[in-house]
């Protein structure tokens, strides 16, 4: 449940990236989204009076501020300006796949193959959507989104990790406070270089990618993949990209290709394969990890 919350916060993200874009350059949107989350970040931090991460984390904490709170949202806000955002949250169905494979490399997991079967069908019918619209080749805006599928992926795999040995709101909220400094360089440097014209659909957006997004979202995204793990947490992303399609028709008024819905739908199919397959593979691990796996029954 936490972990589903968590994709719904991120389907709106780049309904709310475009219209952030309407106010602010691309630079300067992601540098103030990174400061304003890590205010707040900080602010709770400060409230609750909590320590300083022990210095044993804090590499794992670089790694997800560079994933998630500037390497994504960097990428992706420079491919949405040549990118639909239905276009961009159907490339994005990709990163289930990636997170995964990263996660059983960085944390031990090992789904079923059945699991594996159902996440490489999903990713299969996201790269024929991207041939299809691509007319056969990659554009720029898919250079950037695959990059920061790789990123994306690194930082949630890393703060899955970690949501297990501290809460899921202090992960992401160190990895903001961390990045804060460079934040705030990159706004002092973008602010004069790019055009500022501020209404109500830039400042809304560039709020709820700063507030919801990037810390709420996050926050109860690392809860879930702290307890149903990394693999099967990450496939339910399958349902983010018929999430954002949906918003981008009532927020933004985009026309959708009928390939667009079609493939968001088939990658959404796959979601109960996984979370079936996954659910026993957890368990299976959680156990042999416990030293209280069961002896097989006797005939």
């Amino acid at each position: 449940m936490l972990a589903g919350l968590g994709v719904v916060a991120f389907s709106l993200t780049f309904p709310a990236t475009a219209w952030g874009l309407e106010s602010f350059g691309p630079w300067s949107l992601v540098a103030l989204r990174s400061v304003l989350a890590a205010l707040v970040a900080g602010g709770v931090l400060l409230a609750a009076r909590v320590p300083l991460p022990a210095r044993r984390h804090r590499a794992g904490l670089a790694v997800v501020g560079g994933g998630v709170v500037v390497g994504f949202p960097l990428l992706t806000t420079l491919a949405l300006q040549t990118s639909t955002t239905s276009h961009a949250a159907v490339v994005v169905g990709l990163l289930p796949l990636t997170t995964a494979v990263l996660g059983s490399l960085r944390t031990g997991e090992r789904p079923s193959r059945a699991f594996w079967i159902a996440a490489l069908a999903g990713a299969a019918v996201v790269i024929a959507f991207t041939v299809q619209q691509s007319g056969g080749a990659l554009t720029t805006g898919d250079l950037y989104l695959f990059g920061a599928l790789l990123v994306c992926a690194a930082g949630y795999t890393e703060g899955g990790r970690l949501a297990r040995v501290m809460p899921g709101w202090q992960v992401i909220g160190w990895a903001l406070v961390l990045c804060l400094p460079l934040a705030v360089a990159g706004s002092l440097v973008a602010l004069p270089l790019e055009p500022v014209h501020l209404n109500a659909h830039g400042v809304l957006g560039l709020v709820w990618v700063a507030a919801g997004s990037t810390f709420l979202g996050l926050y109860v995204w690392y809860r879930g993949m702290a307890a149903i793990g990394v693999a099967r947490a990450s496939q339910l992303q399958l349902a983010q990209p018929l999430l954002t399609l949906v918003w981008s028709f009532f927020l933004l008024g985009e026309e959708l290709s009928a390939a667009a819905p079609v493939a968001a739908v088939a990658v959404l199919v796959c979601i109960a394969a996984t979370q079936r397959a996954g659910r026993g593979a957890v368990r299976r691990s959680r156990t042999v990890r416990s030293g209280r796996e069961s002896p097989p029954a006797r005939s």
